[in-house]
């Protein structure tokens, strides 16, 4: 479980990463360790290599003179020279493979993992029973059949173990997603969702729990706004940090901070998606451009506009209503209200009346990016 402590009256945080999300070289040791661990695989992989073909130089050496030395000698530097090269080559692949295979495993669900895992357990206990009348058969035919009873039994019963693990774990009385083991527990915040405010509502009315996740370049934003100059953003900024306090002492949530060093010239939409798409996340924002952006890339995002909208009680053409005009619109002879959902409504002729509460018959209803717009004109006084 990762910390969240306020420092300084503007709410810079400190947040450590839980160590199942840590990335796998730690941002937060020093650059020289960092460096070291994959080094320490390459060189281990390149000694066990120069070892080898230093004893396969010897072989072939004693084969070719079995009583010069100096060929022996030559024949083993020349097979140290092979593997030292080589070994670094296949260490590096080695390191790369590794990785490629942590990152894999941190984006698939541990319920998917386990299911998995018992699907291939029961598949080769089903192989060994099916291949031992296959042993009678002639060598020739025997082996290449077992070989492939094997593999396609391991293939196929993790690949159904993992499809149905929510089924299998049922049956033992677990249920993954409540545990927050499945996929789309793991929700990416961004700047503007935080800024929202509406994210600790959700919480506590069910819409939205397991893991949320905050880049370093989202709270770094976060912290540039609430120093603002600016009396407006700064409020908002602070707002912002202190919702965040709030989320990490909610106990329906794990809120962690991401501190995986950025891609080089990588912007922060594009850093947010990437991490979505690693992680196997949900991405929350309230920007248009983002969530677009998202879609495109095949990631799954939300938007808290969104979701007010769906709760919203639609509003149709020629329904009445009271509304009170708060400001004047852009247009000439333009009045802005809002109805209690919050609705903006664009009233016509009605610039002259702003500060009343007058009757308005709804003429058009249009939907935005951030959710729906009425137009209305005003009703006569007897209408109403």
């Amino acid at each position: 479980m990762g910390r969240l402590r306020a420092v300084e009256p503007a709410s810079a945080f400190e947040i450590e990463s839980s160590p199942d999300l840590r990335p796998a070289s730690d941002p937060g040791d020093p650059p020289r360790r960092r460096a070291a661990r994959p080094s320490i695989i390459v060189e281990f992989v390149r000694l066990i290599m120069v070892a080898l073909f230093a004893l396969g130089g010897w072989e072939v050496a004693h084969d070719a003179a079995p009583d010069h030395t100096g060929a022996l000698v030559l024949g083993i530097a020349l097979g140290c020279g092979i593997g030292y090269v080589l070994g670094g080559a296949f260490g590096r692949s080695t390191v790369t493979a590794v990785s490629e295979v942590e990152r894999e495993l941190r984006r698939l669900p541990a319920a998917d993992i386990l299911g998995s895992a018992i699907g291939l357990v029961m598949g080769l206990l089903l192989a060994v029973l099916v291949s031992i009348p296959i042993f009678h058969l002639p060598p020739a035919a025997a082996y290449p059949s077992v070989a492939f009873i094997y593999l396609t039994s391991a293939y196929a019963s993790a690949r159904i173990g993992r499809s149905k693990s929510e089924d299998l774990f049922a049956l033992f009385g677990v249920k993954p997603r409540a545990a927050g083991f499945r996929r789309g527990e793991i929700t990416v915040l961004d700047s503007s969702a935080i800024m929202d405010g509406r994210i600790h509502p959700l919480v506590e009315m069910g819409f939205l729990g397991g893991t949320l996740l905050v880049p370093r370049e989202v709270l770094d934003e976060l912290q540039t706004i609430a120093d603002s100059s600016d009396p407006l953003l700064r409020s908002r900024g602070r707002k912002a940090l202190d919702l965040l306090l709030t989320l990490k002492r909610d106990p329906a949530v794990d809120l962690i901070l991401v501190e995986e060093p950025a891609v080089a010239g990588e912007a922060v939409d594009a850093r947010l998606v990437r991490l979505c798409r690693e992680r196997g996340g949900v991405l929350l924002t309230n920007d248009a451009a983002l969530a677009k952006l998202a879609e495109a890339l095949e990631v799954p995002a939300r938007t808290i506009h969104a979701l007010a909208d769906a709760l919203r009680t639609p509003i149709l053409p020629g329904e009445r209503l009271s509304l009170r005009l708060t400001r004047r619109g852009r247009e000439r002879g333009q009045a802005v209200g809002y109805t209690e959902d919050g609705t903006m409504m664009v009233v016509e002729e009605a610039g002259h009346r702003v500060g009343e509460t007058v009757p308005v018959a709804i003429t058009n209803v249009i939907q935005t990016s951030t959710g729906q717009m009425a137009f209305g004109k005003v009703l006569p006084e007897d209408a109403s």
